[in-house]
Order: structure tokens, then sequence, then C-alpha cells
């Protein structure tokens, strides 16, 4: 199925993942204050013209440098208020972001691929209906989130070839991609 065949507008979620979808991941390190927060190419206009085609945007992420003492939850915090200003400064919007501290091995229930978060936004917004939802991520646990909620799923960037592509909905290069092919669905 293509995108234009589920007839995407306001009833529709969007969930995104943070790092590597809206900001330039750090190899091997993580983001601990605003200052290391780098937007990718296009992503503030890409949420802009993706806020006029989803009733609803959750930003939804894994932040194990908590779980790891690097960084807490107020640095955090001030690094997702700098990111959302600048999406709104911009016309775009962010209704919610949840986040999971926990390390990778504990298999948290909020921890992706598990679905913690997603349940966590169907409590705070029961209008949510996650079979008109959308995960967008660039890993396997994005993927693996989203399918377990029962949403699509699309995948941001090069898919490598031992990939397990049956979690994989549709692909794009970058976010903007993705955001200008919804834009023609309106």
């Amino acid at each position: 199925m293509n995108l234009e065949d589920y007839h995407i507008d306001k009833s529709w979620t969007l969930f995104l993942d943070r790092d590597g979808v809206i900001n330039r991941r750090l190899e091997d390190d993580y983001i601990k204050k605003p200052s290391e927060f780098v937007f990718l190419d296009g992503v503030p206009e890409a949420i802009r013209i993706l806020s006029g085609v989803f009733g609803k945007i959750f930003v939804v992420t894994n932040q194990q440098g908590i779980g790891k003492g690097l960084m807490n939850e107020a640095d955090l915090i001030s690094i997702h208020a700098y990111m959302i200003k600048n999406i709104e400064k911009r016309g775009g919007k962010i209704d919610q972001i949840y986040f999971c501290p926990e390390l990778d091995g504990v298999n948290h229930p909020d921890r992706k691929p598990q679905i913690g978060m997603a349940l966590k936004a169907k409590q705070d917004y029961p209008e949510i209906d996650f079979l008109k939802s959308i995960m967008v991520g660039d890993s396997l646990s994005d993927m693996g989130f989203g399918r377990r909620a029962g949403m699509k799923t699309v995948f941001i960037g090069e898919i490598k070839s031992n990939c397990n592509e049956t979690l994989i909905d549709y692909n794009f290069m970058s976010l903007l991609k993705f955001a200008n092919v919804c834009k023609g669905l309106k």
C-alpha cells in the first residue's frame, strides 16, 4: 500500500524518535545540554509541514544517558525545551515528549521496542488510535515499537543489508522527504 491509501488527516497521530530523526546523533555519546543539540537539515520545516497533516505529534525517545549518570532529568528537560522552542518558532508543534531513562539491558516496559511510551500517550490522549498512527525512527527498536503497538512504520535513513525489513513499512532518507510526501496527501 502507498501512504495515499491510508487517507491521513487530523485524526492520525505521529510518533517521532528523537536522535537520528530530529537531531544529529552523537557517536558513542549522548546529548547532555542544549548547545549539543543540532537539528538535522530540514527538520524544523518538516515538523511544521507534519503539524498541518497530523492531529497530534509525540516524541518517544530512549535516553539511557540519564540511567548511566551522564546527565539528569533536568538536563533532558532543558534540551527538550530548546528543541520545542525552535520548532514552534518555525511554525511546528510537538504535543508531548515521552522518554525512558532506563539502561538498555533492563528490559523496562517503557524502553523501545517495548510500547510503554505509546501506552502512556494513549492514557494522556485517549483519542489516539494506534491503527491510525505512524512511528518514524532510524532504528529497528523504533520499528519494533511501532509494529508492536499496531502502527505503520517509517524508517529514516539508509536500510542496512542485514536489516529485518519486515518491521519497516516505508523508507525515506530524511524527515523532510517524508513530510513532503505527507503534505501531498492533504
